[in-house]
């Protein structure tokens, strides 16, 4: 079983960066249900919350809140 805790704590400043996906090469069937897509996108990626993007380590992190990313952004935008 894979421990999702292990990889959320991953420390972008220390891990092997050789070792990282390059987000760009994971394909996903998109007639899959959205629950699917998601499962085989982890997959492919190893760890869904380390991984690179256009060769640069990245790491995914969220905040335990009812508020969505599109609120934040609009917010954000409105904001500038």
């Amino acid at each position: 079983m894979i421990d999702l805790n292990a990889l959320k704590n991953v420390d972008i400043r220390t891990v092997d960066k050789e070792t990282l996906v390059e987000a760009e090469t994971v394909t996903v069937d998109m007639e899959l249900p959205v629950l699917d897509r998601m499962m085989e996108t982890a997959r492919k990626l190893g760890n869904p919350y380390c991984f690179k993007c256009g060769g640069i380590a990245v790491k995914i992190e969220h905040a335990d809140t009812t508020v969505s990313v599109n609120d934040r952004l609009e917010s954000y935008l409105r904001s500038c």
